[in-house]
């Protein structure tokens, strides 16, 4: 009969013992794989509560550092996810943080990329392999990736939602929940579009063709 690791798949959609450690985790890293689109040079995992004790344990860092490196839960490649990041030359750190008043199995991921931006997401694993993303550049704002998630980073002017509504429209992708998130009149924004159908890339490059969208990213985690 065969021995199990702590890195088995346990049911049928994850790698690991845990879908708030494990599942969970890979898909905050997959978000911020996402968003930062590209070119890590290295990610720190600040981890908080129950995230911070037992990550080791639990499989918490590989399942984050296979995220940023794009792999689903599921993926065999978890297993191995910190060897694959060296072999990329993407540096990674865990640290053990109080990040205040939030979800106890809560990371707070910190990307420098190689032109030297930074990109850092909030986010918390709340069960069953489901998540919540709290901040983004710390900008507060809230999506659980349940739906095809469209990330919208602009500037707060009339008319870009518009522009955003009718590219949708204009190839049948029914919006299903849009919010929109704003450090002030006129400056940065972020408009979170979940959307009832699939959306392709063509639809994202179309949207970051408008006028004062700086970058649009596509999250599809489930």
């Amino acid at each position: 009969m065969k021995d199990y690791s702590i890195f088995d798949i346990v049911g049928p959609n994850m790698i690991g013992p845990s879908s708030s450690h494990t599942a969970g985790a890979c898909r905050l890293g997959k978000v911020a794989h996402k968003i930062a689109g590209g070119s890590i040079k290295k990610v720190t995992f600040l981890l908080h509560g129950s995230f911070g004790k037992t990550y080791r344990g639990h499989g918490t860092d590989k399942a984050l550092v296979g995220g940023i490196l794009g792999f689903d839960p599921d993926d065999e490649g978890i297993r191995h996810s910190f060897e694959t990041a060296e072999k990329k030359g993407i540096i990674f750190d865990f640290v053990e943080a109080d990040l205040g008043e939030v979800h106890p199995n809560t990371a707070k991921i910190i990307i420098s990329k190689e032109n030297g931006s930074t990109v850092e997401i909030l986010g918390s694993s709340i069960g069953g392999g489901n998540i919540v993303v709290t901040e983004i550049n710390g900008l507060e704002l809230e999506f659980t990736g349940e739906f095809v998630t469209i990330i919208i980073s602009h500037i707060d002017k009339p008319g870009v939602i518009a522009k955003v509504s009718a590219i949708l429209a204009e190839y049948s992708i029914n919006i299903a929940f849009m919010r929109v998130y704003r450090h002030g009149k006129g400056e940065k924004a972020f408009m979170i579009i979940e959307t009832d159908d699939d959306v392709s890339e063509k639809v994202v490059g179309d949207i970051k063709n408008i006028h004062d969208v700086a970058n649009a990213y596509l999250v599809s985690i489930k």
